[in-house]
Formats: C-alpha cells, sequence, structure tokens
C-alpha cells in the first residue's frame, strides 16, 4: 500500500537522510539499477517541486537517466539495513545486478517508470527537466581538491533537475 504524502512535509527527514545515504532508482526498458547518493536539494524552482541529484560523468547511473529522463528517490524513513547503503554505493550497476543481489522489494511507480523500493519507503517520483555538467574552471580550488582529486580527476558531477511529480510512503503489504 503506498500513501500519497507532500514532499515538503518530508525535507527535513530527507535533509537528514542525504549524508548517510538515500537511493537514486533509474528504469531503462526492463534494466533497473539504484545508487546510493549523499548530495541532493528538495526545494522550488520554476514554481515546481523540485530534486536535484548529483551523479558522476562516469556512472552507469547517468547513463540511465540520460535515456530514460526519469528517477525514483528512495528515502529510509524508519530502521533501514546500511548494508543495502553501503553495496548500493560501492558496486557499479553495469557489474552487477544490485536489485537482485540484495533482495530489495520493488513496487511500482504511479508517473515514472522508475520504482519504490519498499525497505526505504519514502519515495519521490521525478522527471528530469534539466541537466547540468559542472564547470571545473567555476570551482573553488580547496572543492576541487576534496572533491575531485587524482582518484576522481576529471569525474565531475552532473546536477539532474527532477520535477517531483508524486510523492508517497510505502507501507504494509504492497501486493
Amino acid at each position: 500500500m503506498k500513501k500519497t504524502v507532500n514532499p515538503f512535509d518530508y525535507a527535513g527527514d530527507i535533509c537528514k537522510a542525504l549524508p548517510g545515504g538515500i537511493l537514486l532508482t533509474t528504469k531503462l526498458e526492463d534494466k533497473v539499477n539504484t545508487m546510493t547518493i549523499g548530495w541532493g536539494t528538495i526545494g522550488i524552482e520554476w514554481g515546481k517541486p523540485i530534486f536535484v541529484a548529483y551523479v558522476r560523468e562516469s556512472r552507469f547511473t547517468r547513463e540511465m537517466l540520460d535515456g530514460s529522463g526519469e528517477f525514483t528517490v528512495n528515502i529510509p524513513y524508519g530502521e533501514v539495513n546500511k548494508q543495502i547503503l553501503g553495496f548500493c554505493g560501492t558496486k557499479s550497476g553495469r557489474d552487477v545486478d544490485k536489485i537482485k543481489a540484495l533482495g530489495l522489494n520493488l513496487v511500482d511507480s504511479d508517473v515514472v517508470a522508475a520504482p519504490g523500493i519498499k525497505e526505504l519507503p519514502l519515495t519521490l517520483e521525478c522527471k528530469v527537466l534539466f541537466k547540468n555538467k559542472q564547470d571545473e574552471s567555476l570551482l573553488p580550488e580547496q572543492i576541487k581538491s576534496r572533491y575531485y582529486s587524482s582518484i576522481n580527476a576529471g569525474d565531475f558531477h552532473y546536477a539532474y533537475y527532477g520535477e517531483i511529480v508524486n510523492a508517497y510512503l510505502i507501507c504494509g503489504d504492497t501486493e
């Protein structure tokens, strides 16, 4: 069962969860992929409710987002198995089916193709309105050296501005 919610009623919960990780889930054709993100914002832009997700250029998720133009944001609400966030933050969807490996329970979304995930029940359904690659030349040196060191050199983020078209809590049995 899904309970429709106003995403702004949960903005504080979303912002508190981000540093520990939330999931961004994409679907392209029959493939579903999810990855842990720790950077994001919720707000209003262009008069619309927006979630902005930041995804590195090299990530499989970026390819999926560019192909589908949609995503869900899956936020822990209550207890969450930290192994889910750890696994999804260290494995690539190019190499492993993370949904299958973790036995995650997918829940069909109402508006977008990307599903919700029962184990992270607060779900935002988003359609990409705009994306923007970070301009390395405009970033302060202290940010470049901290987040884009030699390990990640040249692997900057894209900001995906997703209009929140639906939001819900997954509760109880979803069958």
